[in-house]
């Protein structure tokens, strides 16, 4: 997770630049072709995540498919990072170990708040879609403008978070736990509001980067790197949702 930023590291200035004017014959990026690419992500996403849910349901043990799938999807995107030209074809593969992930994180938690919080997995994908269409309207409609400086805030603040989760996961192997990530308390929750916050102003960089790569003429293939780089940042939204959901059911 400048410019032409996006606080989304799959969306970068510097991987579009560097395909405009290499269009060749295969037709340029618009936003329309970006949003049916999502779409296509979004059904593998579904498809995938419904193998991991039905896994758990049936009794199997899905830590395995959790852990693999969240570093399958972790090299599938660093390697997009740097090759954004093999987006048509590690998009989709992205989507599906992504969808693995998505489906055994979200049996987890059903499973882990089954009494207190039946319906927690129903209500992060309905939050996480509301704020993406809020976030939409609300740059569509300018009122949110990714302007420099707002660009500036929420890279910057997005590249706190990262930091701050690495050196979490790293403390955990000396057994010493971050308490604001999984905290209940006010501060635990104040902390997931705000990344929630930042997750979702996030996806006002990738609306704004995947309208400039439009508008710049970046190549056909650059629709599917695009639409990647949007579900990395919703895929992370929803995540966050249900973390923060999960924390106002254990009080």
């Amino acid at each position: 997770m400048a410019f032409l930023k996006s606080g989304n590291p799959a969306l970068s200035e510097k991987n579009f630049e560097k395909t405009i004017g290499a269009t060749g014959d295969a037709g340029v990026m618009t936003e329309k072709g970006t949003l049916n690419k999502f779409g296509i992500l979004m059904i593998l996403v579904l498809g995938a995540a419904s193998f991991t849910w039905k896994a758990a349901a049936d009794g199997v043990n899905i830590m395995p498919w959790i852990i693999g799938s969240a570093i399958g999807g972790l090299v599938v995107a660093l390697i997009l990072a740097f090759k954004p030209v093999w987006a048509s074809f590690l998009a989709p593969v992205y989507a599906l170990v992504e969808g693995v992930f998505v489906g055994g994180i979200s049996a987890y938690y059903n499973d882990a708040f089954s009494q207190i919080a039946p319906n927690i997995v129903m209500q992060a994908v309905g939050i996480t879609f509301g704020v993406v269409i809020a976030m939409f309207a609300l740059y569509r409609f300018g009122v949110i403008k990714a302007t420099e400086k707002f660009k500036a805030i929420i890279f910057t603040a997005t590249a706190g978070i990262a930091v701050f989760y690495l050196l979490a996961f790293v403390l955990r192997f000396f057994n010493i736990e971050m308490p604001l990530i999984h905290s209940s308390g006010t501060w635990g929750i104040v902390f997931s509001l705000a990344v929630v916050a930042i997750a979702a102003l996030n996806l006002i960089l990738d609306f704004d980067m995947i309208e400039q790569g439009s508008a710049m003429g970046a190549p056909k293939y650059m629709e599917w790197y695009g639409a990647f780089g949007l579900l990395v940042t919703i895929v992370w939204l929803y995540i966050e949702v249900l973390r923060l959901l999960s924390k106002f059911a254990k009080r």
